[in-house]
Order: structure tokens, then sequence, then C-alpha cells
């Protein structure tokens, strides 16, 4: 468990979502399968990288289909690989200079499957970038530590967020659910998921800030002296689902963020980021998103005495 008294500050940077770590075992893997999945997964470098490789290595192709047969192109040098390439890629992109064109009728075939197939690729990758750009996403920042703190004299497990872009997400809801190793009587290991009721899990218009809070009391995985023991021995991990529909776009966004249990502080509260100008103005101050402030009072005393100390 974290204890701590004051936590620094961090640099600023847009919460990354939950990401299990899975490594499958005896999968079939098949070379078609879940291509387009994978693709649209990869982030802008990683798809630029796959479709300039792509294209050199196409191109790389038709340039060998070219080379192997002497005299295919007009005005190339006899057996130049470099000139049988750029032939391929103004061929492939429809440039046509105008300098090289094809001179045999095997070479008229090539450029009719070479012409093809850039067309067909073409599509593809607008498509799959079309795809990717538009597809609707929530930009939720969220605290990279969650606080347990009284409030109204009741200990609560809190969550920040904030709106990333500052528009409207209406309807939105968040869902915390904490994940157990958990072994049965029948010595049958399973992973238990237990959702943690929230004091309101809704607002029907998120454009800054919210906290979430969990309230610990009986019935609570938190709850009791040894309760943050018990959950570190079960490798305790809490995951929080965001979704609510874009305003601006008409569409459902999502994000999504984890929690170990040592990123967790104890008797502490979120810093103030929310300042409310005499004109009505809100500002958010970013630089504290991640900073919390120790408290003063026994917040955690009566249910994590035994497990850790207090803040401060």
């Amino acid at each position: 468990m974290a204890k701590t008294s004051q936590y620094p500050k961090v640099a600023l940077k847009k919460s990354p979502s939950f990401s299990p770590q899975i490594r499958a075992v005896g999968q079939k893997r098949e070379l078609h399968g879940d291509l387009y999945h994978a693709v649209l997964g990869q982030s802008w470098l990683g798809l630029t990288s796959i479709v300039f490789a792509g294209f050199i290595l196409g191109n790389l192709l038709f340039c060998l289909a070219y080379w192997l047969v002497p005299g295919s192109i007009t005005n190339a040098k006899p057996g130049s690989l470099v000139d049988a390439f750029f032939f391929s890629v103004e061929t492939m992109a429809t440039i046509g200079y105008g300098e090289m064109s094809p001179a045999n009728n095997y070479a008229h075939v090539v450029v009719t499957i070479e012409a093809f197939v850039g067309v067909v690729a073409f599509a593809l990758v607008a498509g799959i970038t079309f795809a990717k750009f538009s597809r609707p996403t929530a930009k939720v920042l969220f605290a990279d530590k969650a606080v347990v703190t009284r409030r109204n004299g009741i200990p609560h497990l809190m969550f920040r967020m904030a709106n990333w872009r500052h528009n409207a997400i209406v309807q939105a809801n968040l869902t915390v659910t904490i994940l157990l190793d958990e072994m049965t009587t029948e010595g049958e290991f399973l992973r238990r998921l237990i959702d943690l009721p929230l004091e309101r899990d809704r607002t029907p218009f998120f454009t800054l800030t919210w906290t979430a809070m969990h309230k610990i009391e009986a019935g609570s995985p938190f709850f009791g002296p040894d309760a943050f023991a018990q959950l570190v021995a079960k490798h305790a991990e809490i995951v929080l689902a965001f979704n609510g529909t874009d305003e601006r776009l008409a569409q459902p966004v999502h994000a999504s963020y984890s929690y170990k249990m040592q990123d967790i502080i104890l008797d502490a509260r979120f810093a103030d980021v929310l300042t409310l100008l005499p004109s009505g103005v809100r500002i958010i101050d970013y630089r504290l998103f991640h900073s919390v402030i120790p408290t003063d009072s026994e917040a955690v005393a009566d249910f994590s005495a035994q497990s850790a100390p207090a803040a401060g």
C-alpha cells in the first residue's frame, strides 16, 4: 500500500486505456484471421510503417518480374534493377512520366496485373486510414493515483477523471470493478470480478472533471482491518470503464484505466484543480491533476489499521 506525505507532481500526459497483459499458448493463428482488427489497432506510426513496407515490397516483386525478361521496358538501362524498380513505382502509383513504357506483351501483362494490385491496395489503405481517423474516442484523463479519505465522516475510495477535450459527453457512465485471484474449496483457480458501487455512477453532462466515490462500508471489499492486506495477497486490480455519447459526433465513446493496490494513497485527497472566476469562467489546472494532499483526519483507522499506517 502506498504511503506518502506529499505526492509529487508528474508530467502532464493523457491516460492510456486499460490493456491486460495476455500471452496466448496453443492458439491457432491464421494469416487472414483478424488482420483488419490487428492493423486498425496499430499506432499511426505503426500503420504508416506497415503501408510503406508493403509499398516497397510490392514494387520490388514487380521490379523482379520486369527484370527477369530483358528488354521489357523501353528506355531502361539493360539489366538495371533500379530502372525496373522506378518503372514499377510509376506504374503502381499511376504517375507515368513517359520516359519508360512497356516494350512487349509480357511487360503489358505485368503492368496490367500491377495496375490492378495498385488500385486494390490503395483502396484498402484509404479505407483503413479513414476508419482509423474517423473512429470516435473519448479523451478522458485519469489521475494516476486513487485516494482514501473521509467524506461526511465515512471513508471513501475516490477516483478522479477529466474530459481532455472539454466537449460535451452526455449520459456518461462509469463502472468500477475489482479483479481478485481466488481459489475455490475444490482447488480451482479463478479470477473473480466484483463491482464496486459508486455514490454516483453517471452524469448527464461531462465536460470538466469528475471524482467518483466508493463508500467503504460493510459489504465493500475494502472494509475491515485486514482488507488491504487481503486484497494485496489476491493481486487485486481495480478497473474503471467509462462510456458516454459525444454530443458533437453523436456517437458512443469509451475509455478505461486500471489501478494496482500500490496506486492507492491513504488519508489523502486530490489537490484542487478548478477555479471559478468572477466572470463565471472555470479554469482547470492540469499541473495539479495528479497531485494529492495528505489529510489530518484518521480516514482509514477503522478498517486498515493493521495493514498500513495513515499517510503523513
